[in-house]
């Protein structure tokens, strides 16, 4: 298992969620990052999901 973390901001640049899950892949990882972007409605937000500083989803 990898931890991810998953922040979002608002557009003032302030922190709107930062989540911390883990997952057994990163493609695993990926989709549930989308999903709980989805479930808070965060998909149109700046957005960030890293492991071990790998970038691995970003919207601005």
């Amino acid at each position: 298992m990898y931890e991810y973390f998953l922040t979002v901001f608002n557009p003032s640049g302030e922190i709107a969620l930062e989540e911390r899950f883990e997952a057994t892949s990163d493609e695993v990882a990926k989709k549930k990052g989308e999903a709980l972007l989805s479930e808070k409605s965060y998909t149109e937000h700046t957005y960030r999901m890293t492991r071990s500083g790998k970038l691995l989803l970003f919207h601005r």
